[in-house]
């Protein structure tokens, strides 16, 4: 076989039509990949400025959900939309004193609050002040009136002077700034409003009323759109904020815990925010607000007329004296670990698995049954028996610290121990004192599930229920000093006592 046989051998003969298709085929796949290539920008441009409207959505209103703002900004629309009508229909608007309507429309957005306890407080300082400087005004209007043309004008300007100074005083004082500071406003520009214009108009008895009808009608539409389309109730946000708080401080406790045992090169066995506790420092003005308005409020579910709104606060003041030593304990584990061979030194010293991270689980353990106590709004045993255990978990602890100069001798061939040591010790005493803050909060807890009637319930493990016992004769600076176990039999608590002492030990 010569070479053109060979030749002839290896070629392969392609029909014309496949040749075709083939370029045809790699022609569209081509055309198909510009294609996607020019869609890729314009999805990616679409993404990116999606997220970035998210991002800027999150910063301006938050990160709560955001059903709830726009179910807010349906009721203001529903609630303009009804007053306005008394400007539409002729009836509506004769009735109430023609132009004057203006003022229930100006009292709507005014007055209308998120919550229905804002929206309360709001209009009933509204109506309470205009009703009592319009009718002041008229008063006084009548005795000017009586005194002669000459001095009519002199007594209607001091009057002005000297209520609006008064009531200005009345606004520092801490009584009234908390709960009709907004109505001494009112006060203040209707008084003045209706004084000065007696002295032009004919009918100042008529202006009155109207004005007050009309700021009347305003707030009952308020009212009646926040009551009775999903209503949203501040006694049951500050009740959100102050479980939120103590279980961000529980995590923020479990990750100090945590943070200061991780070698570095690995991440802590529980993920936790450690700085949970920013949370709680900085909620103070919030659980205020939210307070203060709640007092406002109806009954409503689980909240009574006269529910005990103001604890609510002592809670979030115990949780913050907690949070201050937890922010003096994040300090000090990150400032331990920045040494790269501070973690097996401390493992050493004291085990991760030891009275240390045994006490920091207890102290969160605590935490989180009273979050599970205010948000169920129960009083039971667990708690009590979560503090005795606790109470245990620092004993240990408190022996493990007692153990370290011993610990020490025994490993004198390694003088790093002691610098070590220098470290654990700081961070053993603050956790300790943190044990003695959670008690601070198990105590406002336990007032709270006391004066608010905190319903008494069973375990599912058939163990007995029962209310927490005041700890108001536990505040001390020892975190062992206390007998808890005690709790779990129902019997009031007492103080350790040295035997050899009658003082405290």
């Amino acid at each position: 076989m010569d070479h053109n046989d060979n030749a002839r051998e290896w070629q392969v003969s392609i029909p014309e039509d496949a040749a075709v298709s083939a370029e045809h085929k790699a022609a569209g796949a081509g055309q198909a990949s510009r294609a996607a290539r020019a869609w890729a920008w314009p999805a990616s441009c679409a993404a990116m400025f999606r997220s970035k409207l998210s991002g800027y959505a999150e910063k301006m209103i938050g990160a709560a959900d955001y059903s709830g703002k726009a179910v807010y900004g349906m009721k203001v629309l529903l609630a303009l939309t009804l007053v306005s009508l008394f400007y539409y229909a002729r009836p509506l608007y004769d009735g109430v004193g023609g132009r004057n309507v203006v003022w229930a429309i100006m009292t709507v957005v005014l007055v209308f609050e998120y919550t229905v306890g804002g929206s309360i407080y709001k209009g009933f300082n509204r109506t309470v002040g205009t009703v009592s400087g319009a009718g002041l005004a008229l008063a006084v209007h009548w005795v000017a009136s009586k005194s002669g043309k000459t001095l009519e004008p002199v007594v209607a300007s001091g009057s002005v002077f000297l209520l609006a100074a008064a009531a200005a005083f009345s606004r520092f004082i801490p009584l009234v700034k908390s709960l009709y500071d907004y109505g001494v406003t009112v006060f203040i520009i209707t008084y003045s409003f209706v004084a000065v214009s007696g002295y032009r108009v004919e009918d100042l008895a008529a202006m009155a009323l109207q004005r007050i009808s009309t700021i009347s009608i305003g707030f009952a539409i308020c009212i009646a759109v926040c009551l009775l389309v999903f209503p949203v109730w501040s006694g049951h946000d500050l009740r959100l904020i102050t479980t939120r708080n103590m279980d961000a401080l529980a995590d923020s406790i479990e990750a100090c815990v945590d943070n200061c045992f991780a070698d570095g090169t690995k991440r802590p066995a529980r993920d936790r925010r450690p700085d949970g506790y920013k949370l709680v420092l900085g909620s103070k003005a919030s659980e205020d607000a939210q307070a203060s308005l709640a007092r406002w409020e109806p009954a409503h579910g689980e909240f009574t007329f006269r529910h005990p709104y103001h604890l609510y606060t002592k809670v979030g003041a115990a949780m913050r004296q907690c949070a201050y030593c937890v922010e003096a304990l994040h300090g000090r584990v990150v400032l331990a670990g920045t040494a790269p061979d501070q973690a097996p030194r401390l493992h050493l010293l004291l085990g991760a698995g030891g009275a240390f991270a045994e006490t920091g689980v207890r102290c969160a353990r605590v935490l989180r049954e009273a979050s599970r106590s205010v948000a169920t709004m129960t009083a039971s045993g667990a708690l009590g028996v979560a503090v005795a255990d606790m109470d245990a978990a620092v004993r240990a602890l408190q022996s493990d610290v007692r153990a370290l100069p011993s610990k020490l001798l025994l490993l004198s061939e390694d003088p790093s121990l002691a610098e070590a040591s220098m470290a654990l010790l700081p961070m053993a005493l603050l956790l300790i004192e943190i044990a003695t803050r959670v008690r601070g909060v198990v105590d406002a807890v336990s007032t709270l599930a006391s004066a608010a009637g905190f319903e008494l319930v069973e375990d599912g493990d058939g163990h007995e229920r029962f209310e927490v016992l005041p700890l108001e004769n536990l505040r001390c600076s020892d975190a062992s000093t206390v007998n808890l176990p005690s709790m779990a039999t129902g019997q009031p608590l007492s103080r350790a006592r040295n035997p050899s002492s009658d003082q405290p030990v």
